[in-house]
């Protein structure tokens, strides 16, 4: 560039500057720029400050950035407003009603509120798309992810610019195939409802294979309702009376695996349990799944580990694809695995276990020095250790998170625990099945590491080994999803939170309560 090129920039720059300080001070003032020049829109400007005081106070600052940003102009003509009330009608896919936020009728009946009115329902609705309606943190006791973040105002000018409402609005909530699965899975049983759902199951007695009950006919409707039988099926087999025969049989044991039940065909208390819920109560229960996804950010990392606590199930992602997957053991009711996001550091080989102070105080300690000998235990600095071994808590390998509140994934000598459907039962760290080969599939990567990691193992000397890359760790809790063949498979709320996040979404929600179907260990003292 040459100087009389630089100076013109230089000109223009200062211009461009002189510019925008005039219609400051004119905005100062009270006078409207330059740029606002029909008397709609100067009867607009002029009104601007007394039609913002008269919206929520938590939307006014949106609202105020949105017209800054497009020179102060109003923008809800006729074909913006039929565009919005298209967004709207989306709204149910999400798990929301559109007249939550939308009052179109009375919008068109105040014209002098209409347009600040409309902008705040707009950008309150994409809000909510975008980051939920309540702050994660009031309804869990310990929630540290990564949130999404948007520039509303931003966005909302830039939509109506390029005339793509519509497609803006969708963009904001979660667009990966988990949501939009799950989102899908809403739309399914809404229209169950308005088909009038399915009948109450009774909770009674056991039905075993090959009984005969009075509630075979209700159970099949349901089966049916929800695709775990054909409705050809369904119609043959009440043909046929109230026997539990194996058809039938085969389609509980689909819907005890969609539940995470024991999926063994004997209709006992925890598939009765979750029989009772009604079609309204599913539907909610998804919609909330649907709120604690667009709480969470939307760029994932392509390698992952993440594990859904309501499921106890781990999911392995690498190059955005689930690979791997292995049944854990979570946190108790009492000793919640918190909702964390962190990044994995290190493997730790034949790690010895570093008791926690609580666990130790109450559980270990008052047993004696006996029963700490039996354990392989010493203390040290007050501290209790446990030395690595075969029984040890820790099994044969760590899995170290950075910063998780001394949460971490680890192996296990208590191996009975995973095949169980109510895996939520350990202090809070989540113990995973299959470890030891889960660890060699996260170092196979570099054999270097991996070589050392089998090494270790042979000697069982206790060894960290690095995994040379970052892999995050996500603690998720899930209660509503999409399996691995496009079925919506639920948990029941063992944790409570689907309870406290209705409540403070003024949802009416009842759901079953988990049935316990494992007896409790008392040597089994892990973390």
């Amino acid at each position: 560039m040459n100087r009389r090129e630089l100076a013109l920039g230089a000109a223009s720059t200062a211009l461009a500057v002189a510019a925008a300080g005039r219609a400051a001070a004119q905005a100062v003032q009270g006078q409207p720029p330059a740029s606002v020049r029909s008397p709609e829109a100067v009867a607009f400007y002029n009104g601007f400050n007394d039609q913002l005081a008269r919206l929520p106070a938590t939307i006014q600052s949106d609202v105020r950035a949105f017209y800054e940003l497009n020179g102060w102009r109003p923008v809800w003509s006729a074909g913006p407003m039929a565009k919005l009330q298209e967004a709207a009608g989306r709204a149910e896919r999400h798990g929301l009603a559109s007249s939550d936020f939308f009052d179109f009728v009375g919008l068109a009946a105040d014209p002098a509120s209409r347009e600040m009115r409309t902008t705040a329902a707009a950008l309150g609705y994409g809000r909510v798309l975008a980051e939920g309606r309540v702050r994660p943190e009031t309804v869990e006791d310990l929630w540290e992810m990564q949130k999404n973040r948007v520039d509303l105002a931003a966005g909302l000018n830039d939509a109506l610019t390029r005339d793509v409402l519509v497609d803006w609005f969708e963009g904001l909530a979660p667009t990966d195939i988990g949501y939009s699965n799950l989102s899908a899975g809403y739309v399914r049983y809404r229209r169950l409802i308005q088909q009038g759902g399915w009948p109450a199951f009774r909770i009674g007695a056991s039905i075993e294979p090959g009984a005969s009950d009075n509630r075979i006919p209700i159970l099949i409707q349901r089966l049916v309702a929800e695709g775990d039988l054909s409705a050809a099926d369904g119609a043959r087999l009440t043909a046929q009376g109230l026997v539990y025969g194996p058809e039938l049989q085969a389609a509980v044991q689909s819907f005890q695996a969609r539940h995470g039940l024991g999926a063994d065909g004997r209709i006992g208390a925890g598939t009765q349990q979750s029989l009772s819920a009604s079609t309204q109560d599913r539907a909610r229960q998804i919609a909330l799944n649907l709120e604690r996804r667009r709480w969470l950010k939307r760029e994932l990392a392509p390698e992952r580990i993440e594990v859904n606590t309501a499921a106890a199930i781990m999911v392995y992602w690498k190059d955005g694809r689930p690979v791997h997957s292995n049944r854990v053991v979570c946190g108790s009711p009492t000793n919640q695995t918190p909702s964390l996001e962190k990044q994995f550091a290190s493997v730790v080989a034949n790690p010895p276990w570093y008791v926690p102070a609580g666990i130790a105080r109450n559980e270990i300690l008052p047993k004696g020095p006996g029963y700490l000998a039996s354990q392989n235990m010493y203390i040290s600095n007050g501290t209790v250790i446990q030395r690595a071994g075969p029984t040890a808590a820790l099994g044969y390998v760590k899995f170290e998170l950075r910063d998780s509140y001394a949460i971490f994934l680890h192996d296990t000598p208590s191996k009975a625990a995973f095949n169980l459907s109510m895996r939520q039962r350990s202090h809070g760290c989540v113990r995973v099945q299959n470890a030891v080969e889960f660890a060699r599939i996260l170092l196979s990567p570099d054999p270097t590491k991996l070589a050392e990691f089998d090494d270790a193992q042979v000697t069982r000397n206790t060894q960290r080994i690095q995994t040379g890359r970052e892999i995050t760790v996500r603690l998720l809790y899930w209660t509503a999803f999409v399996d691995g063949q496009g079925r919506v498979a639920f948990r029941e709320d063992v944790y409570q939170r689907d309870a406290k996040l209705a409540q403070a979404l003024g949802i009416a929600v009842s759901l079953p309560r988990a049935v316990n179907d494992g007896r409790t260990d008392a040597n089994d003292v892990g973390p």
